[in-house]
């Protein structure tokens, strides 16, 4: 049998116990709801960022080329417990985060240049990622191989906040210098250099040659390669043949080549660029174009010629010969040259071709036309000719035309005939009374 005072005292307990629950439960009921509607009252105890950066996409380069690198920076830190609804101040910021951040992009010594300036960033929070671009140059001559360039990260968190009184946190963050190593890959390639170029009669208006050596400077064997040539745009070179075999083509060696090629007309004197790249099949079986690179090519000036003056005379309604100095004025040899004159109204001729042969630059030839022509009005008649001559390899060229001054005389005027012996007789003559005048005298 239970005693009273027992029986009290269990009930005690078991209301005291109801209440508590209640009072609990109560409070659970008003602090849920809160929840979800002021979380200003939260605390982040501990975590940091934890920053990664990568390529995004490929990382593998060609030398010579530029290139926009993408390096994507990732944050997957981690909260490891907070405060909520508690009687302090929650902070603003998650420690997780990473405020203001700088990436930038080095070379470490690997054969590229990066030409970006840092990139900000901001504020990278956990669970996110940013990229950042970097405009990048591979060094045309970059050895093949794998590098590893740093990715530096400088950027602050918040290290602690303690609270000041009932709403006052006083803040303490951190700066982080962070490097992170992103591997690259510089592809085995043919390379090429010019080692030499020169010219073979390549002049304005004219066909040439032009002799290049090529050395494979890169550091991957080409099979079944071929040299190929191409002017820029509006260049005035033109190909003639415009593509030399190599063949099989080691690293290091030299592969002679010649090309043909014709220069326009309206080029002037001077030197021209021209691109040149090699075709090859790599190590993979594929057919890939080496890096263009560009050489000078002189070219010299136009073979031309001028009529040097000589007077010549032939009186209205005869036939006479004319002489006519052709000089070349150029800068090449013109070979097997021969001139031809038209005669036209009131002029005539059965023979109007005469043959000069080789002439160097500056070299004078002198030659004559037997012309006829009919009675007209005396003055002076310009007769066009015109120079034939074959270049160093052979192709037929025809000069501008040139002009080969007559002057026509009236029939039967005898001072226009015997003037300047007249004249000069005269002349001799009073040379004579004079020097007579003087010997009397003395």
């Amino acid at each position: 049998m239970i005693n009273q005072p027992e029986m009290n005292l269990k009930n005690s307990y078991t209301v005291r116990n109801v209440c508590v629950y209640l009072a609990a439960f109560a409070l659970i009921l008003l602090v849920t709801p809160s929840l979800a509607d002021d979380m200003s009252n939260v605390r982040y105890l501990s975590g940091s960022p934890v920053l990664t950066a990568h390529i995004s996409g490929t990382n593998e380069f060609t030398p010579g080329d530029d290139y926009d690198v993408p390096i994507a920076v990732e944050n997957s830190g981690t909260i490891d417990f907070k405060i909520v609804k508690s009687s302090i101040v929650g902070p603003g910021d998650a420690p997780s985060s990473a405020k203001n951040l700088m990436v930038t992009l080095g070379a470490a010594g690997a054969p590229l240049v990066v030409k970006s300036d840092s990139q900000l960033a901001d504020n990278l929070p956990a669970s996110s990622g940013v990229t950042a671009n970097f405009h990048v140059t591979i060094n045309a001559d970059a050895p093949a191989g794998t590098y590893n360039l740093p990715v530096s990260l400088n950027y602050t968190y918040l290290y602690s906040a303690e609270q000041v009184g009932t709403d006052t946190l006083s803040y303490e963050y951190k700066s982080v210098n962070q490097t992170v190593l992103v591997p690259i890959t510089i592809k085995s390639v043919v390379q090429v250099t010019a080692l030499s170029e020169t010219t073979q009669d390549l002049n304005v208006a004219n066909e040439g040659y032009v002799f290049v050596n090529l050395q494979n400077t890169g550091s991957e064997e080409g099979q079944d390669a071929t040299v190929i040539v191409q002017p820029p745009q509006n260049s005035p070179l033109s190909p003639t043949e415009g593509s030399y075999y190599i063949g099989v083509y080691p690293v290091g060696s030299v592969a002679n080549c010649t090309f043909k090629m014709t220069v326009s007309g309206d080029a002037q004197q001077k030197t021209y660029p021209l691109d040149i790249k090699v075709n090859y099949k790599n190590s993979n079986g594929v057919y890939v174009d080496s890096r263009t690179i560009t050489i000078g090519v002189p070219v010299g000036g136009k073979i031309q010629f001028a009529v040097e003056p000589v007077r010549n005379n032939i009186t209205s309604g005869s036939t006479a010969d004319i002489s006519v100095n052709f000089r070349n004025i150029g800068s090449a040899t013109a070979y097997n040259a021969q001139v031809r004159i038209s005669a036209v109204d009131p002029f005539s001729s059965s023979d109007d071709t005469a043959f000069l042969g080789d002439m160097a630059p500056g070299e004078v030839r002198q030659t004559s036309f037997k012309v006829s022509v009919r009675d007209t009005t005396p003055k002076a008649f310009g007769l066009d000719s015109e120079v034939l001559y074959r270049d160093a390899i052979d192709n037929q060229i025809t000069s501008d035309p040139l002009k080969v001054t007559v002057n026509v005389v009236p029939a039967g005027n005898f001072l226009s005939v015997t003037g300047p012996v007249i004249i000069a007789a005269i002349l001799a003559g009073l040379g004579y009374w004079v020097y007579s005048r003087r010997v009397k005298n003395r």
